[in-house]
């Protein structure tokens, strides 16, 4: 069935097309005119399906020709409510069942009738549920950015794509940063309550004015850029921290990039967009509250959990922090006798972040694009998990695909300052011809490694190279041959940051960009260099990387340091450009050393530069 397929169609449809191999998923075929798709199906009767406009069609054998037969529409389960300008675009191409409130048991009965379902943050997509959908589902859109309550591992397993919109509440939830920003700073809520109280209190609600104030925006990427902006326009002077934005974005604003702790110690104002992750959890905790200056007033749109909330009434009982505006907290909704709610001094809305009435038909309509592409087969750029891939070439590639996300993890880790990494360049060394060697998934990984640690966006194959172009990360890759076994796809992965500064020196090439190589021994991913040092480290774990002067006693007193704070060595490695000359040492530790045991290490006389990383 390779040749051209010629069959009386409707009027409507070019007069012939051509059948080819899909090139998502080669046990298809498919082909496509103005107005048709194809699709061949696994069925044994080889049939083929064919998607038009709004209906579905099977073409069967009919003697020596073809028989078109009319097919069911794909169903779409929306299980919470859904701007209606998304409704529209899925009832033209798909049958829509409206169905708000389920509990897991009724999603459970509904959801194997279903082809696709549509959530926002209130239903839980369960492991259960991609087990009682047999099969069918195909789809899972989310209707905003976060993805917590799908089960992207069940997901996975099942053959299920997952798709979110994170673009469309963008303008809404800084206009509700900026709205949150000049409410507290001038009292607008308190004030309110209190004239509807029967009050008259206008010394009591003295407000600050912004004009000249520092706002410190911690986060800077799509909403965190857009609250710069309008806080530029109302005259304040705006900083950013965020490892990972490029400095050219930022200068285009007008807004300076600055370390972590600058930004804290400076700003009048603390503005929070980063996403929850286990980096960012609770990072504004008793020892930030510190480090800032008396009297900041902090703004959270993003997520709750990035702020120790007992640690932020304390701050501000003590005066620390002089206010608080919160949309976003640790538990939704928030208990009603939180302290924090309460507190007279915390002005809080609902979750409001993203709540216009253009937001939500922009969700709406982005989520029901998103959707109807994955029915269609096509790859959506909003995909959030990994899609399909063939057994013997993952089997093959596993332990690269492993190596490559644990060589980006750690050399993000080694990047200091607030410049943002300017780009990527991957060598791959191997034996094989290009052609026996799609890299497609190991650039995919090594994305994931450096953006996933600092971002709520979730790598795959799919959206990585379009995740990476967003955030302004160019990647380059590089092959080069060695020769050595075929058996081996690879013979070592190579990554260089380019144009960044380092907080561990020693990862410098001479050239100055942070240079990681690993390899895969025995099937176990490993560290073989860093910068221009061979080590030897297992990716596993934690690990202390030290440079030293080449002498004896050293691991002895580093071990004796660890040992006192009964945290275990797992393994030791060290690597050296001559006898008594410099060298790196690797320490596998498998419990995270507190703060004051690397101070001590650091203390040794023979250390010249240490980092803590974790593998």
């Amino acid at each position: 069935m390779a040749g051209a397929l010629l069959a009386p169609l409707p009027s409507a449809a070019a007069p012939e097309a051509f059948l080819r191999p899909s090139a998502t998923t080669p046990a298809l075929y498919s082909f496509s005119s103005s107005s048709f798709r194809f699709a061949r199906s696994r069925s044994p009767f080889l049939g083929l399906r064919l998607s038009y406009p709004t209906n579905h069609w099977t073409l069967r054998s009919a003697g020596r020709g073809l028989r078109i037969e009319a097919a069911a529409q794909p169903t779409v389960l929306v299980a919470e409510k859904l701007g209606e300008a998304g409704l529209a675009l899925l009832r033209k191409f798909a049958n829509v069942d409206c169905s708000y409130n389920l509990s897991l048991e009724e999603l459970c009965a509904k959801i194997s009738l279903c082809d696709a379902l549509i959530v926002r943050s209130g239903t839980k997509v369960t492991p259960e549920v991609f087990e009682a959908s047999k099969g069918r589902l195909k789809v899972v859109g989310r209707a905003g950015v976060g993805i917590d309550n799908v089960d992207l591992q069940a997901a996975t397993e099942s053959g299920c794509l997952v798709v979110n919109a994170p673009a469309a509440n963008t303008v809404a939830a800084a206009e509700h940063g900026i709205a949150l920003l000049v409410a507290m700073a001038r009292n607008v809520a308190q004030a309110d309550a209190s004239m509807k109280a029967g009050n008259w209190q206008r010394n009591k609600y003295v407000g600050v004015s912004l004009v000249g104030k520092t706002l410190a925006v911690m986060g800077f990427g799509k909403v965190g850029s857009e609250v710069a902006r309008r806080a530029k326009g109302l005259g304040m002077n705006v900083i950013a921290h965020d490892p990972y934005a490029p400095a050219d974005r930022a200068r285009a604003i007008g807004v300076e990039l600055v370390s972590f702790d600058e930004a804290i110690s400076t700003a009048d104002f603390i503005s929070l967009h980063m996403p929850l992750t286990p980096t960012t959890a609770k990072l504004f905790n008793d020892e930030t509250f510190a480090k800032v200056k008396k009297g900041v007033r902090i703004i959270n749109v993003a997520r709750g959990g990035v702020i120790d909330e007992d640690a932020l009434v304390r701050a501000l009982d003590n005066g620390t922090v002089a206010q608080a505006a919160l949309d976003v907290f640790t538990v939704e909704p928030a208990p009603k006798d939180s302290k924090l709610v309460m507190h007279e001094n915390v002005t809080v809305t609902p979750h409001l972040g993203a709540s216009t009435v253009e937001a939500q038909e922009g969700v709406a309509v982005e989520i029901a694009e998103a959707v109807i592409g994955a029915l269609k087969g096509e790859l959506a750029a909003t995909a959030v998990n990994a899609p399909m891939v063939p057994a013997e070439v993952l089997s093959e590639l596993a332990p690269y695909v492993t190596l490559a996300e644990k060589l980006g993890r750690l050399a993000v880790q080694l990047v200091a300052g607030g410049s943002g990494i300017k780009g990527v360049k991957v060598v791959y060394t191997s034996a094989r011809d290009p052609d026996d060697l799609d890299t497609r998934i190991l650039r995919a990984m090594i994305t994931k490694g450096i953006i996933e640690p600092i971002s709520s966006v979730f790598i795959n194959i799919v959206n990585a190279d379009y995740t990476a172009k967003q955030r302004g990360l160019r990647i380059s890759e590089e092959r080069i041959y060695r020769d050595s076994s075929l058996e081996a796809p690879l013979d070592s992965i190579q990554i260089h940051l380019t144009n960044v500064e380092s907080k561990f020196a020693s990862a410098l090439s001479d050239s100055g960009d942070i240079v990681v190589e690993g390899r895969v021994k025995d099937g176990i991913p490993r560290l073989t260099l860093v910068g221009s040092f061979s080590v030897d480290v297992s990716l596993e774990g934690n690990a202390i990387l030290c440079r030293n002067v080449d002498q004896p006693g050293n691991i002895g007193r580093v071990g004796k340091i660890l040992g006192e704070q009964n945290v275990n060595i797992s393994f030791m490695s060290v690597g050296r450009t001559a006898p008594r000359k410099q060298a790196i040492m690797a320490i596998g530790v498998d419990e995270e050393p507190d703060k004051e045991t690397l101070k001590k290490i650091g203390e040794i006389p023979a250390i010249k530069e240490f980092v803590f990383l974790k593998l």
